[in-house]
């Protein structure tokens, strides 16, 4: 009688622990790991933003762009880009990969019908004939093996969402920053056609002064000289612009269309200048690409959990239930009840430190991950750092440039007065010419680049993909 007694209390703890168990997790407590930036942005770049100021990313992208041309290049390449295609793709992957996971914990159910026949003892030819529902190898997870990586599947899914985010923000910015990019080769081949039909007209008047006797030979040859330096500036501004619209084209996944809208101009676009920097703690709730990256350091987390159980017991349970005759025609209607029940514990003994560098590598993948999470902070900190720098000293670069331009359009215009007249000499002419051409040339490039500035703050702020 104690002996029955001291088996039932046995098996009694034996359920409490699994039943215990089954309600614990072996996935380590997830925390968050600090920011290992600084605490705020430089203060010499991060300009107070006015108060009522929407944060980048809850400025949808429609709004924060005015070019109803460049609105619809991105429309475009929202529906086209493939490598945005392929994000979306992943998406649907990984929500493919969470449901196999999900459906690992349940048992999986078949149907099926077998039959058998083969001589008995006695030399006669017998036949057996079953049909019914079957589960085969069901694990019972005590251990939190298969709810660990059904968490792992779950967070990958995250992840991928997040990656889709960052995908389309830099798509987004890609495009508008190329599209600038074609606007200011536009404005440099009007330009150039200026400067070249200008240096014409002074390699005319040089050659009439010279063969009048009146300029040197020197003045002729610098006049050709600059004449060929605006004819070789003028095919490079036609390559680049070509090759802008090319990889405006890959962006769009598509030709240009023929009906595009009318566009703006570089100065014209209208970007909202005042984007509030935040703090840098902010990059964590606001840029997807981080959020991917913590999102792979709780898939990791998690195997480490599964990795943990499988050092425990797996419990498996294969059974059936159905009918069994020895007739085919009376399978289902005289057909023999039948089922079976088979239940597997094993238990990993020898296996040579298999589990082990299972778990090692579990634990070593979250701390690449870990550090992974750390750089993406890292390189978001630098990115809005430097967005936030060429802000601030790009509007004062382009009022000097402007001055420099107005200085120069001045000189050029009164030597040329003093030229015709015969009081400067071709090489002042030329001079002036040359840094004209120069200065015009620098004004497009840091006009393009204070509005690509700010959609690069823009982007670097999270803004673009709501």
């Amino acid at each position: 009688m104690n002996n029955f007694r001291m088996k039932h209390t046995l098996r009694l703890s034996a359920f409490a622990a699994a039943a215990t168990l089954a309600g614990c997790s072996l996935i380590p407590t997830y925390e968050r790991p600090a920011a290992p930036v600084a605490d705020a942005y430089a203060s010499a770049w991060a300009t107070p933003a006015p108060a009522n100021a929407r944060a980048a990313a809850d400025v949808p992208w429609q709004d924060f762009f005015q070019d109803a041309r460049l609105k619809r290049l991105i429309e475009i390449a929202l529906q086209n880009n493939r490598d945005l295609r392929v994000a979306v793709l992943s998406i649907e992957q990984a929500r493919a990969q969470l449901g196999l996971r999900q459906a690992d914990q349940f048992p999986t159910i078949n149907a099926g019908v077998t039959g058998t026949r083969g001589p008995a003892t006695s030399g006669a030819i017998t036949a057996t004939y079953t049909a019914g529902l079957s589960v085969t190898a069901y694990e019972l997870d005590f251990f939190g093996r298969v709810r660990a990586l059904s968490e792992s599947a779950r967070a990958q899914l995250l992840a991928s969402e997040e990656a889709r985010k960052t995908v389309q923000i830099s798509l987004i910015a890609t495009v508008a920053n190329t599209y600038l990019a074609t606007l200011a080769d536009d404005e440099l081949l009007r330009v150039t056609r200026e400067t070249v039909a200008t240096r014409e007209e002074s390699l005319r008047l040089t050659q009439l002064k010279y063969d009048n006797e009146t300029a040197s030979q020197l003045d002729l040859s610098q006049a050709q000289s600059l004449l060929e330096g605006a004819k070789a500036a003028l095919a490079q501004a036609q390559r680049q612009r070509a090759q802008d619209e090319n990889a405006l084209v890959l962006l769009l996944g598509q030709s240009l269309p023929a009906d595009l809208p009318a566009g703006l101009p570089v100065t014209g676009q209208g970007l909202l200048p005042d984007l509030p920097a935040g703090v840098p703690s902010d990059l964590l709730t606001r840029r997807p690409d981080v959020r991917q990256a913590e999102q792979q350091l709780i898939a990791n987390n998690a195997n480490i959990g599964a990795a943990r159980a499988a050092f425990f017991p797996r419990i498996t349970l294969t059974g059936s239930a159905g009918v069994v005759s020895s007739d085919l025609d009376s399978l289902f209607n005289n057909g023999t009840a039948a089922w079976t029940f088979a239940p597997q514990l094993l238990l990993p003994i020898f296996d040579f430190g298999r589990n082990q560098a299972n778990l090692e590598s579990s634990k070593v993948g979250r701390d690449i991950a870990v550090a992974q999470y750390e750089k993406a902070i890292q390189t978001g900190f630098r990115e809005v750092s430097d967005a936030l720098a060429a802000r601030a000293t790009l509007a004062e670069q382009l009022r000097a440039q402007n001055a420099q331009l107005a200085a120069d359009q001045t000189r050029t215009r009164l030597t040329e007065l003093r030229f015709k007249a015969g009081t400067a000499s071709a090489f002042e002419l030329l001079d002036a010419q040359r840094s004209l051409f120069a200065t015009q040339q620098a004004t497009v490039l840091v006009q393009v680049q204070q509005v690509q500035s700010l959609v690069t703050l823009y982007k670097v702020l999270g803004g673009g993909w709501n």
